[in-house]
């Protein structure tokens, strides 16, 4: 069905009255004379009246001469395994010379629902190579495991890394028992990295493409710049994740999703809930956030008797770099943990700049091995969290008193903190340390 007028235009947004065969989250193609055609899709209907996102914008288009037509279907995208190693824009488009995916595979990219009763439960270690990672907040297959960041913080250095490493074959340095599976497998794990632009400069999305090649290991790239449709925005990280869930499902791949930036996307859709005339939330964000959010983060897992699996990290800026805004907030609350950026720690030209006492990963406990780690990791983790802790209560008592009148004590808790932040936390980009190493630095420092 073709509808021949809109009864009104703000920003991204189109309202048609009088329509009675739209469906929720159907694709929409406006077309206009002399235009290209522009794609959206519906957000919303209330009677006789949709209101649809155009992810091209609406500048242009007129009123009275502006065509709409329903599909009848909801966004797809082609898949097939030539999507390995390309490159596609906020929308799908192969922006890489090499032509459109041809394929009769195609798939809504909002994704299945999965019966949390296939999910199976994440378990597997992922080796990064960072001791702050690795010994303090360890990243498990499977996990939704964001980075808090802040403007001007390596935070793409640091997923570029762990995206290289997650790559590489378990360890097995601490006596963790690999599953026969493991042992007698006649090839090695297929791994792959998804990753999804959203606002982000040229710069940074030429950094993870050349840090990608460099790695020679599979990837895919969604890419919405800043310079790019705001709206696009809304579909990009959807595209990366159905990308995801066909290599891990359907392929085999471990499959890595990073998301940067989510502060972008969040903005994105707080600028499209205002132009619906939405009643804002929190800081203007509109309430449905949390679930939105949801929608994308709880698509990582592992689903029973399918081969691979899908870990996401998410990036995301936080906005005054405040831990406490409703962004990384909702983000906390959603995902298993998260890694924490600290400014200080950076400005002592300490890399990764990894705040641990904010960092965690929920399922620390249930994927560090078995055997030797089950019982020594945590406890060693533990210790070290107690004693920063410690340092950092004794660094605010120095500013007031001053360090001469602190006790042997405290002194020796100062040059505890002083060594763990220059001896464990600190390590070059390029260096990639074993668990045993991360393990053994920790009992030296305790």
């Amino acid at each position: 069905m073709e509808y021949l007028t809109l009864h009104h235009l703000n920003g991204s947004i189109a309202i048609l009255k009088g329509v009675t065969t739209a469906s929720y989250n159907e694709t929409v193609k406006i077309t206009s004379p002399g235009g290209p055609p522009r794609m959206g899709r519906v957000l919303k209907i209330e009677g006789d009246t949709v209101v649809a996102l155009i992810f091209e914008g609406a500048a242009g288009l007129s009123l009275t001469s502006a065509a709409t037509k329903f599909t009848g279907q909801q966004m797809e995208v082609a898949l097939s395994p030539e999507i390995i190693g390309r490159k596609f824009d906020g929308f799908g488009n192969p922006i890489d010379g090499l032509g459109r995916i041809r394929s009769k595979l195609r798939r809504s990219i909002n994704g299945q629902p999965i019966n949390p009763v296939q999910r199976s439960y994440p378990r597997d270690y992922i080796h990064t190579g960072i001791s702050a990672i690795d010994g303090l907040a360890t990243l498990i297959r499977g996990q939704k495991l964001p980075i808090f960041s802040a403007d001007g913080l390596p935070h793409d250095i640091l997923a570029a890394q762990i995206a290289t490493m997650s790559g590489m074959p378990p360890q097995n340095s601490v006596g963790r028992k690999l599953r026969p599976t493991e042992l007698h497998s006649p090839k090695p794990q297929k791994f792959a990295t998804v990753f999804a632009a959203m606002g982000i400069s040229h710069e940074t999305a030429r950094f993870f493409q050349d840090s990608f090649d460099e790695s020679g290991q599979a990837y895919i790239m969604f890419q919405n710049l800043a310079s790019d449709p705001t709206a696009q925005r809304l579909a990009t990280p959807r595209l990366a994740l159905t990308a995801a869930e066909y290599l891990a499902y359907d392929l085999g791949y471990h499959v890595l999703v990073i998301l940067t930036d989510i502060t972008s996307y969040a903005e994105a859709l707080r600028e499209i809930s205002s132009q619906q005339g939405e009643i804002p939330s929190r800081k203007g964000y509109p309430g449905y956030m949390y679930s939105d959010l949801a929608s994308l983060y709880e698509r990582a897992g592992i689903i029973k008797n399918k081969p691979g699996s899908v870990t996401q990290i998410p990036i995301l800026t936080m906005p005054g770099e405040d831990i406490t805004h409703p962004i990384p907030d909702l983000t906390g609350y959603i995902t298993e943990g998260q890694i924490v950026l600290s400014r200080s720690l950076h400005q002592k030209n300490i890399y990764p700049p990894i705040n641990v006492l904010p960092s965690l990963s929920r399922l620390m406990k249930d994927g560090i091995g078995e055997g030797y780690t089950t019982k020594e990791h945590p406890a060693i983790a533990a210790k070290l969290f107690a004693t920063y802790a410690k340092v950092e209560d004794i660094r605010a008592l120095a500013a007031i008193i001053g360090e001469d009148d602190l006790t042997p004590e405290d002194k020796a808790t100062l040059s505890f903190g002083k060594n763990f932040e220059q001896d464990f936390l600190a390590q070059s980009p390029q260096a990639a340390r074993s668990l045993a190493q991360t393990m053994e630095i920790a009992k030296t420092l305790l």
